[in-house]
């Protein structure tokens, strides 16, 4: 028996070996504004991340023992997780609810929702201090079982496990794994029922985290239904990445998309603004009885106050009756401007709670440095390169082989 391991007659018979190193060749023109734009980010983003580790975190950013959470927790973690709400939102649809008209867009929000824990993680590891102890808590040396931290960090764990399950056919159909895409074909409709479960419970534990924070916070931001209001908001954040992500991609992987699914992308989008209308009509209620039950109305007539009903009436109330009139109106473009003014309350939002109203008071606020966007530029590109490799080798917005079909 021949020991060329080799895999299936889809992929041309090559051996594996063959195939991985022929697929990491490039695909398409190099010379593109976002290869010219995001290679030199990218480059010195590299450099400072060296710097970090070998002179430590203080070489780079202006973090201080007063602020240890800066840039990277607020923008990278806490903001990121939210736009990555949609994976769980879009599989509880198809997978639960059984909306089969959203099925063409549920890999490719699965494959970012990954990539976009699997990179803020990353990004986690360059804001602590000793990013060696962040395996304290799977390893069962110096945790406790009550803390936040602990709940959430198994949480990413358990989760980034989950949904590459999730996406693990679409691997073994780029591969021409039968077997094995059986086996895991199989296993994918737990993988989401456990995926959803741990998404729901750290999405609001994010929001617990800052609980403790309580004489830090900013008090029109802060409240103890926190946990619930970054639950909720990151319904309609995810679906609205979803609605930003699948324009672009619908015009920049054009010819990957069957004519069919290229038909069914108005329907998707007008469906999906009407639940962010819900999910935001929800949020926006809920805001307003913390409001009227916390009375800070004197502080509305303040610079806080202002900046306040700018997130809340600019990002949270207008976007959401845009939505609501854009499907009403079946209007795309609306449907787009709203979801770009939502995913804007979003970072809002949560750079408000995290750093903006963060020791608002103090003396000296933090700032984040140069060096600090540049490195999360640095995250954000390098997660789209990966991106775009995937999308160009596996069938993710094309159509699975036909032989795949059969397993689902």
């Amino acid at each position: 028996m021949s020991k060329d391991y080799s895999i299936a007659a889809d992929n041309d018979g090559k051996p594996i070996w063959k195939f991985l190193l022929s697929e990491l060749k490039p695909k398409g023109k190099i010379l593109t504004p976002f290869n010219i734009i995001s290679v030199p980010v990218i480059l010195l983003g590299i450099v400072l991340i060296v710097i970090r580790f070998w002179k430590g975190i203080g070489s780079i950013t202006n973090l201080t023992q007063e602020v240890p959470w800066g840039l990277w927790i607020g923008f990278d973690v806490v903001t990121g997780v939210a736009f990555a709400g949609g994976a769980y939102v879009l599989t509880f649809m198809v997978y639960i609810l059984n909306m089969k008209q959203y099925r063409s867009i549920v890999r490719v929000t699965v494959l970012n929702g990954f990539l976009a824990y699997v990179f803020y993680a990353g990004a986690l590891l360059l804001d602590l201090g000793r990013p060696w102890n962040v395996i304290n808590p799977i390893i069962g040396n110096n945790f406790g079982v009550n803390s936040v931290l602990f709940l959430v960090a198994w949480h990413f764990l358990l989760y980034m496990i989950a949904q590459l399950i999730e996406f693990s056919p679409a691997i073994a159909e780029w591969l021409g794994a039968r077997r094995i895409h059986r086996i895991l074909s199989s296993m994918t409709v737990a993988a989401v029922i456990f995926g959803i479960t741990l998404s729901t419970l750290h999405q609001s534990g994010l929001g617990a985290l800052y609980l403790m924070a309580k004489e830090k916070i900013h008090p029109l931001w802060y409240s103890e239904f926190i946990p619930i209001m970054f639950f909720v908001s990151s319904i309609f954040a995810g679906l609205s990445m979803v609605i930003f992500e699948g324009s672009i991609s619908h015009k920049v992987f054009f010819k990957q998309i069957s004519e069919k699914d290229h038909q069914a992308q108005t329907g998707i989008i007008l469906g999906l603004s009407k639940i962010c209308a819900g999910a935001m009509f929800a949020y926006f209620f809920l805001q307003v009885l913390v409001f009227i039950h916390e009375r800070h109305w004197d502080l509305i007539n303040t610079p806080m106050g202002y900046w306040y009903l700018l997130e809340m009436l600019g990002f949270v109330f207008l976007p959401m009756m845009l939505f609501f009139y854009s499907y009403r109106r079946n209007n795309i473009k609306l449907v787009r401007i709203a979801s770009i003014l939502t995913i804007l309350g979003i970072i809002l939002n949560r750079l408000n709670v995290t750093v903006i109203g963060f020791r608002w008071d103090a003396a000296v606020h933090y700032v984040p440095s140069w060096m600090e966007v540049v490195v999360t530029l640095t995250v954000i590109f390098t997660e789209l390169w990966i991106f775009r490799w995937v999308i160009n080798r596996m069938p993710v917005l094309r159509d699975a082989p036909s032989w795949a079909k059969h397993h689902e």
